[in-house]
């Protein structure tokens, strides 16, 4: 959201923020993990998850003869999701930037309930 601007169809400081913030980038520069092309994710040279965004969630969901439409209604596209196979567990995250209330406060504010509806 751009100060005293029009609203947050009409500016690009939060796609600016979300370019800038990228789950691949921030793990390789932790001391011990890798991620490579194909975006898997190795600590110690061991392979302990894989990075997804924006469609390649369903890719994968698909992968694994998961049909999305089963938990939820409608067709997400995460900014950053991770699959961690060590216990089994999808994380998906969000990137989001705001100077003024808003519609992502309303995202934060409701994200349990949304979690806990599907």
């Amino acid at each position: 959201m751009i100060k005293d601007g029009l609203g947050g169809a009409n500016t690009r400081t939060g796609l600016v923020f979300e370019g800038k913030t990228d789950l691949a980038s921030f793990l390789n520069s932790q001391q011990s993990y890798k991620v490579n092309n194909q975006n898997e994710v190795f600590y110690n040279n061991d392979l302990v998850g894989q990075i997804f965004k924006k469609h390649a969630f369903y890719k994968f969901l698909e992968s694994r003869n998961i049909k999305w439409q089963d938990y939820i209604s409608k067709r997400l596209l995460p900014d950053d999701s991770i699959y961690v196979i060590i216990n089994n567990t999808f994380f998906v995250i969000e990137c989001k930037f705001q100077q003024v209330a808003g519609s992502v406060d309303e995202k934060l504010q409701t994200c349990d309930f949304k979690k806990k509806a599907i």
